[in-house]
C-alpha cells in the first residue's frame, strides 16, 4: 500500500480490499479473485496482513501468501513442498524443500477447481493430526 496509507488498526480484511482497489489493473482482478476462491474453499479461512503488506490466509497454520509484483502475482503455499500437484499448478520455487509458489501472469487462466483442491489439501497439512 502507499506509505500515506495507515495500516494501524485496520482489520487484515480491509487492508487487502484496500490492496486490491489500489492495484487498480490486473493483479488487483487476480488477487481478488484466487481470495475469493481460497474462501469458496475454505469458509473459515482467516486472512492476516503480514510482513508490510501481504495478504496471508490462514486455517490451522499458514496456507498461503499473495504477493503483487509488476509482472506477477504471487501464491506462495508455506509446506507446497510437500502437496501432491497432480494439475501442476505450481509454476514457481520448484527447487526448495518446503515452499511452491504459482505464478499468475496477466491474461493467465486458474482451474479454479484444482486450485481449491490444492487450498483444501494445504489446509489439511495444517491440521494438528497430520503434523
Amino acid at each position: 500500500m502507499k506509505k500515506s496509507a495507515t495500516t494501524k488498526g485496520e482489520s487484515p480484511s480491509r487492508l487487502i480490499d484496500a490492496r486490491i482497489k489500489e492495484l487498480e489493473d490486473w493483479r488487483g482482478k487476480t488477487l481478488s479473485r484466487v481470495r475469493a476462491l481460497i474462501k469458496q474453499a475454505l469458509p473459515k479461512v482467516v486472512e492476516e496482513w503480514k510482513w508490510r503488506g501481504v495478504p496471508c490466509w490462514y486455517h490451522d497454520g499458514l496456507i498461503c501468501t499473495g504477493e503483487t509484483y509488476k509482472s506477477v502475482v504471487k501464491l506462495t503455499f508455506a509446506k507446497g513442498a510437500a502437496l501432491k500437484d497432480p494439475s501442476k499448478l505450481f509454476n514457481s520455487s520448484l527447487e526448495g524443500n518446503v515452499r511452491r509458489a504459482i505464478d499468475i501472469h496477466e491474461g493467465d487462466e486458474i482451474d479454479e477447481a484444482a486450485f481449491k483442491t490444492l487450498i483444501r489439501a494445504a489446509a489439511a497439512l495444517n491440521k494438528p493430526s497430520a503434523r
